[in-house]
């Protein structure tokens, strides 16, 4: 997963900004539904946040308080630095979660839970509530997906092809997977929930 994150940090964000091969693939609803999950980030209570799997920073960067971003692609930390230049940024790996105890008030993740299997999951959910008092997860929505689950064949520019595992979520699925908890953003495109 770190190679296929690697090589593809500098054509990540063409996903949500629907450029290169992503241009035309999607409707003016996944802009507006961009938008208010975007806002929705946004309209967080200010607090000490860790986001997990920042990836480039997309994200990252609608977050209020002290912000720690963590990610094992150092390509991808380099791409974050530029977009949230006032958050911290860590280089490591999501399991174990290399912080003490009660580091943050607040553990955001999105699009990771969705890549990982069982007992992973479970694994990342008990450590999570380790470092963080609240989780908030961003997926993909079910809504929008065939199958619960599938190993994709994703393709990059440069050519190559890698196999993803990937799942996807109804909001009261996701909920309930985590013990319970409130769902933020409901969509087609993607699903939140504060836990």
């Amino acid at each position: 997963m770190k190679a296929y994150y690697d090589a593809r940090a500098r054509e990540y964000d063409d996903v949500w900004l629907g450029r290169g091969r992503f241009a035309g693939r999607y409707g003016s609803d996944w802009f507006e539904e961009v938008t208010n999950l975007l806002g929705t980030i946004a309209s967080l209570p200010t607090a000490k946040t860790l986001d997990v799997a920042c990836g480039t920073g997309f994200l990252t960067r609608h977050l209020h308080g002290e912000v720690v971003g963590l990610d094992q692609s150092t390509q991808m930390l380099d791409e974050a630095r530029k977009k949230a230049p006032d958050a911290r940024f860590v280089h490591g790996d999501a399991l174990p979660l290399p912080f003490p105890d009660g580091s943050f008030d607040r553990l955001l993740t999105s699009f990771f839970y969705g890549h990982l299997e069982s007992p992973d999951r479970e694994r990342f959910v008990e450590d999570c509530r380790r470092v963080a008092r609240e989780l908030v997860i961003v997926e993909a929505s079910r809504e929008r997906a065939d199958v619960d689950a599938e190993h994709q064949q994703r393709a990059l520019n440069d050519g190559s092809t890698w196999s993803v595992y990937k799942r996807y979520f109804r909001p009261q699925q996701l909920a309930d997977e985590l013990g319970g908890g409130d769902v933020l953003h409901a969509g087609h495109w993607f699903v939140m929930v504060r836990a």
